[in-house]
């Protein structure tokens, strides 16, 4: 594969998925140290990617139109999408989606090489090769399995976000300004994820935090612009809220914290490829759960069959505790 000069990679969503995809990002840059590598997600993942120095560039596709079912912009944005996806003549595009609009993105490129991860049969016809997802794989795993069932050398997995000291000075000033100092210990909770079901009580979380603050670790509580009022609750009872802050910022947020407890949701998993310290509140759903990458004793899961409402407050106290003696 002496010829692969220009390399299209293409995961449009979501956060979590598309962190758990640098891995491999990084694989094929250790393949390919010369090659020029594009990453083509949705708008509103550009700076999940943009932590991974593996990329040379991040192509954006615009799914405001789409959300508005706005025909005619759908059609003029995708035709210039599919113009310059062609234009680029990529050597190599790698779908680790594997959804039908990415499979055909992945077609419509015309690369000589297209490997696509294969979710349903009808789907192979877009790829020169195609690989069956392994569902008992961890995604990260998964990720890096396709490049290699391709063809790639298999290296140790890097899993690297790596942060501008911009983003971490701009986490610092917003913790000054609620007075807090990042020299101290910081615990980082992360309440919400993306399914109601998947989410720890509030009122485990607000418990968590009072035993904490009583112990003089200071407590923040992270999550998106729609979160606010959910997280009113925390605002009242006088912790820190950080919930609306630019994407990067809540990522230096959680890079200068000692320890974040949440549910299983991206930021968790961006949090590790920062290298920091996660206890993940989740119920597993088989060998292909994805659990904080690498560390399977960073989760803490409730009995079987049980959901995550059911995993118990002392459990959880008991496991931050373990997780604070070890920072120290």
């Amino acid at each position: 594969m002496n010829d692969v000069r220009n390399i299209l990679l293409l995961r449009l969503k979501s956060i979590g998925d598309v962190v758990l995809a640098l891995p491999a990002v990084n694989l094929v840059r250790d393949n390919f140290p010369q090659a020029r590598i594009s990453f083509l997600t949705s708008k509103e993942n550009i700076a999940m990617v943009s932590g991974c120095a593996a990329v040379d560039e991040i192509i954006a596709l615009d799914r405001a139109a789409y959300r508005r079912k706005d025909f005619k912009a759908i059609c003029a944005g995708t035709f210039e999408l599919v113009r310059r996806l062609r234009r680029e003549r990529f050597s190599l595009a790698v779908d680790f989606q594997g959804y039908g609009e990415t499979a055909l993105l992945t077609w419509l490129t015309r690369a000589p090489r297209r490997w696509g991860s294969v979710y349903r049969r009808g789907r192979r016809w877009a790829y020169t090769q195609g690989v069956t997802r392994a569902a008992n794989l961890h995604p990260v795993e998964w990720n890096r399995r396709l490049l290699i069932e391709c063809g790639l050398k298999p290296m140790p997995a890097r899993n690297e976000f790596v942060l501008p000291e911009a983003e971490i000075q701009s986490a610092r000033q917003f913790l000054a300004a609620h007075g807090c100092d990042s020299a101290q210990p910081v615990l980082y909770l992360q309440p919400f994820t993306s399914s109601p079901q998947k989410n720890w009580p509030m009122e485990h979380y607000l418990a968590l935090a009072n035993h904490w603050r009583a112990r003089g670790v200071q407590v923040m509580f992270g999550g998106g612009p729609a979160d606010l009022a959910a997280l009113e609750p925390a605002r009242r009872a006088g912790f820190v809220v950080a919930a609306g802050v630019p994407r990067l910022t809540d990522a230096g947020l959680m890079k200068l914290s000692t320890l974040i407890v949440g549910g299983d949701t991206g930021f968790l998993h961006l949090a590790v490829a920062l290298g920091q310290r996660v206890l993940m509140l989740m119920t597993l759903s088989g060998e292909g759960s994805a659990i904080p990458f690498g560390h399977p004793d960073w989760v803490v899961t409730p009995r079987s069959e049980s959901p995550v409402a059911a995993i118990g407050l002392e459990k959880v106290v008991r496991a931050s505790a373990e997780a604070f003696l070890v920072k120290s």
